[in-house]
């Protein structure tokens, strides 16, 4: 089948995904004007208090020699302590606004995933590990979420509080402002280095994450297999793998990601050095009139560094939210379903089913359906059969518009299931697969599921029909028992609740991908007459591997390599002595 685009370890476009991710906060651009606003109020309080440090120094320092003046500097701290106060209110609605709106946004791209999900062609789900789908919905929609929670509110007060400091400065001494522009500028060379050469390992570090998690779903899933072959070793060398690669991108990413700080902080130290220096040597000789001034500005100089360093951590997370939001768009870029144009819907089915030389392949160059050509009229039962491979479930596939046929049509009462819509066609269906799908919540509803308008009496009928009831009732809640990991129930139990999940459906047509595979000899005799019931005046197609289960078929379809080489009833084929006598007597060689 064909597979997704895989990520690799370089970043697709930074800029695009950024752009992208942004985009999602379009709608509360209201609520962010006024964090912003907020937001400066904040920073303007802050580059207004070092004017109260620098006041209350000089206030001190000019009378040392005399009576010092505690009525103006108490003043002074009152009215510094309420502009603080206000401030940290202000920074708290900030950061409420901030958090609401990246919850939302992480609730939003789950939302966009979930519905991008239901329009992806089976091919996508087919051949992506569950775990990697999982991956991206959860753990990289929360990288994305936090990390702009963490960052997108120190990205904005940061950038104000550089500007203001800037301007704060410049007005205070321009000399002193050089200096603290020309040692921050080094600084700010050095940290775009940085994240050049780490962006590479938060793709990579997503991308070990995503089948890391696949690995593990997939392994617990089968762990009784695991035990059963003695996979334990194998198993462990693979997790092994994966979990080293998780380590080494992890490690190179928070290692060169983690030099920001600690260059920033160097740079900052070096800035607060030469400003005191500088400004020293300006005091002495007059240029600076005050050593408040000098006070103030060695505060204006860390109120330019801390950001600065704040911004070096804005980096490191938003590296990371990029590398998720890159693996989220990957999905969400995914080709979906072709554009339905088909209107037409047909509300009383007969039943006929007609394949017209249908050929199909999930890649071009593996085709599995050659020329396959077969009439079905209503209310036959009609069996394929055929070893491993030979595309049985891929015909179900191709019937139920799962797939596109690449030429060829096929037709229901005479409409092509192109001119009818998916929803249509999954209506006039009822699927007993192979493999058992139960989900978390009462048996009751298990059975019902999808359906509306159904009664307690209709479930107990129908479980009734498959010998379901009794097990039920045997059970301390009955039809209210919740199946989850603690309750006990067999694999056959599980095949017998879709069954009844089918029955209830009442579909016109039915398709039965080995619904018997999972029960014993008793419980297969009881559900061959169950099955007998459900599928008179019923079209219904049967894929089996256990061919003394469908004796009694109206038609039988022999596949091998993509086409029909035999049909017939039971008896005509065993006639025949041809393909399908070899398969059925195999079974009973002993």
């Amino acid at each position: 089948m064909p597979r997704p685009p895989q990520i690799n370890s370089k970043p697709q476009n930074f800029k695009k995904s950024l752009k992208r991710t942004f985009s999602y906060t379009r709608r509360f651009y209201g609520p962010l004007i006024i964090a912003i606003f907020l937001a400066v109020i904040t920073t303007v309080i802050t580059l207004i208090s070092p004017n109260f440090v620098s006041r209350i120094t000089d206030l001190i320092s000019t009378n040392l020699g005399g009576t010092i003046p505690l009525n103006k500097i108490i003043k002074t701290c009152v009215i510094a302590l309420i502009l603080y106060a206000v401030s940290a209110v202000l920074n708290y609605i900030v950061g409420f606004i901030m958090v609401t709106i990246t919850n939302v946004v992480s609730k939003n791209l789950r939302k966009d995933i979930s519905r991008k999900i239901n329009v992806l062609p089976l091919s996508f789900l087919d051949s992506t590990t569950h775990g990697e789908v999982l991956s991206r919905i959860t753990n990289d929609v929360d990288t994305v979420s936090s990390s702009l929670n963490n960052s997108l509110l120190s990205l904005v007060t940061s950038l104000l509080m550089i500007v203001g400091s800037l301007v704060a400065m410049f007005i205070k001494n321009y000399i002193l402002a050089l200096c603290a522009i020309a040692t921050s500028l080094i600084g700010l060379l050095f940290v775009g280095l940085v994240m050049k050469f780490s962006q590479k390992h938060f793709i990579a570090q997503q991308r070990a994450l995503g089948q890391l998690n696949g690995h593990i779903e997939e392994i617990y899933a089968g762990h009784n297999i695991v035990k059963a072959y003695n996979a334990e070793d194998e198993v462990k060398t693979k997790f092994d793998k994966i979990n080293n690669s998780l380590y080494t991108s992890a490690w190179k990413s928070q290692f060169i990601s983690g030099m920001m700080m600690p260059i920033m902080n160097f740079i900052g130290n070096l800035s607060f050095v030469i400003v005191c220096v500088v400004g020293g040597v300006l005091f002495a000789k007059g240029i600076i009139p005050s050593f408040g001034t000098i006070a103030a500005f060695i505060i204006y100089t860390r109120l330019f560094s801390q950001p600065l360093n704040q911004l070096a951590q804005v980096a490191t997370q938003l590296q990371s939210a990029l590398a998720a939001s890159e693996r989220v768009f990957e999905v969400l870029d995914q080709e979906e379903l072709p554009a339905e144009h088909a209107t037409k819907q047909i509300t009383d089915c007969k039943g006929n089913v007609e394949f017209s030389h249908v050929r199909f392949g999930y890649n071009p160059d593996r085709v599995i359906i050659k020329d396959f050509s077969a009439k079905i009229k209503s209310g036959q039962k009609v069996a394929i059969v055929g070893p491993t491979g030979a595309g049985k479930t891929t015909l179900v596939n191709l019937l139920m518009r799962f797939y596109e046929v690449d030429s060829g049509k096929i037709c229901i009462d005479g409409i092509d299931t192109r001119d009818l819509t998916r929803e249509n066609v999954h209506d006039l269906f009822s699927m007993v697969l192979q493999d058992t799908w139960i989900y978390e919540g009462s048996i009751k509803d298990n059975v019902i599921y999808s359906k509306e308008g159904v009664t307690s009496q209709d479930v107990v009928a129908a479980c009734k029909t498959v010998g379901l009831h009794h097990f039920i009732k045997t059970l301390p809640n009955g039809y209210d028992t919740i199946l989850d990991e603690n309750t006990s129930i067999s694999a056959g139990q599980k095949q017998l609740l879709t069954i009844a999940r089918a029955m209830l459906q009442n579909s016109p047509m039915l398709i039965l991908d080995e619904a018997t595979s999972s029960v014993d000899t008793r419980l297969e005799l009881l559900i061959q007459k169950a099955m007998d019931a459900l599928t008179e005046n019923r079209t219904s197609f049967i894929i089996a591997h256990r061919l003394s289960t469908i004796k009694n078929a109206d038609l039988i379809l022999v596949m091998r390599d993509g086409d029909v080489v035999e049909k017939g009833t039971h008896a005509e084929l065993l006639s025949q002595n041809g393909f399908y006598a070899e398969l059925y007597n195999s079974q009973f060689e002993e």
